[in-house]
């Protein structure tokens, strides 16, 4: 396990760098022309533009803005933001998206988790019944409705019969966080309720629990000792990459919601040529999306020793 974990941690490492480069050279082989606005286009004469490009060390070459990149990585220093909030850490800009976005993200993460567990484990126990009907019908209109029509539903309902905020407020954040909340948590509910209902059919079919039925254990203690227990496994590996991509924000829905998250930020620092911001939130997303697989996989050992981690032939 130890050597797994060192081995993944090191991979995981190496693909960050290789994520994190590769956007890095692809913004610095843009036109220079788009490190300036549209204002100072017009205005900076080519000498002027030519003096602020070396002073921002753009026109060295690319190795050697690689190699000060990964310098200022070693600190977590990702320069100042250009465009977004100018002159501000591009880490303090960031830190006050992603708290939004984190705590959005892990109460809809906590919500899917509950209502889509039991409705799965609901639908398991009345397959082919009128409860497994209306998860079936719901989880169906979710996947195949596209998300801003379902979205517009759940703004109309909230807004003009509830009464709630429909629009995002700092002044306001609790009840102006209600509808984004269950708008993120739409599509994870209908998935956590399709794997658990399938992993806990495919589970009660086995060998294993027809023995436990003719031993005479109770079809409650079946589900709850054994079919859910084992069914859970599977569907832990995807709870930590949930976690933190939830956590990361959600471009759709803070854009709908005008939430002043994650989401946004980084289509907003692409559109308006803020690069360092770019790099800072590529490095974040891919990192959370690497961390969360590993930590899945981590997840899974403990609900169940008998997955083994390592490689190598069993013999």
């Amino acid at each position: 396990m130890f050597k797994y974990t060192v081995k993944r941690l090191l991979q995981s490492l190496v693909t960050v760098l290789i994520i994190v480069t590769i956007v890095f050279v692809c913004l610095r082989m843009l036109p220079t022309d788009s490190y300036f606005t549209e204002e100072q286009v017009m205005k900076l004469t080519e000498e002027q533009k030519k003096e602020q490009l070396q002073a921002a060390g753009l026109l060295d070459p690319i190795p050697t803005q690689l190699f000060r990149f990964y310098g200022r990585l070693l600190h977590l220093d990702f320069g100042d933001s250009r465009r977004i909030q100018t002159g501000v850490p591009v880490m303090k800009v960031i830190a006050s998206k992603f708290t939004v976005s984190m705590r959005l993200g892990l109460i809809a993460l906590a919500i899917s988790l509950v209502i889509g567990v039991l409705m799965g484990v609901i639908q398991a126990q009345f397959k082919d019944k009128i409860p497994d009907h209306i998860g079936t019908v719901y989880t169906v209109f979710v996947n195949s409705v596209p998300s801003l029509v379902s979205y517009s539903l759940v703004l109309t309902f909230g807004a003009r019969v509830l009464g709630l905020p429909s629009l995002y407020s700092t002044r306001n954040p609790g009840p102006s966080s209600i509808l984004p909340i269950v708008c993120l948590s739409l599509a994870s509910i209908a998935h956590y309720a399709l794997w658990t209902r399938r992993y806990m059919v495919d589970e009660s079919t086995k060998d294993y629990i027809k023995l436990a039925r003719v031993k005479g254990m109770s079809s409650g203690d079946i589900m709850r000792k054994h079919v859910l227990k084992n069914a859970f496994v599977p569907l832990a590996q995807y709870i930590p990459a949930s976690l933190l991509l939830t956590v990361g924000g959600s471009l759709l829905v803070e854009r709908f919601f005008s939430v002043p998250g994650m989401g946004p930020l980084m289509t907003d620092a692409i559109a308006r040529y803020d690069t360092d911001v770019v790099q800072a939130c590529v490095l974040i997303y891919a990192a959370l999306g690497i961390i969360g697989v590993f930590l899945g996989d981590v997840l899974m050992t403990i609900l169940d020793p008998r997955i083994k981690l390592t490689g190598g032939s069993s013999r």
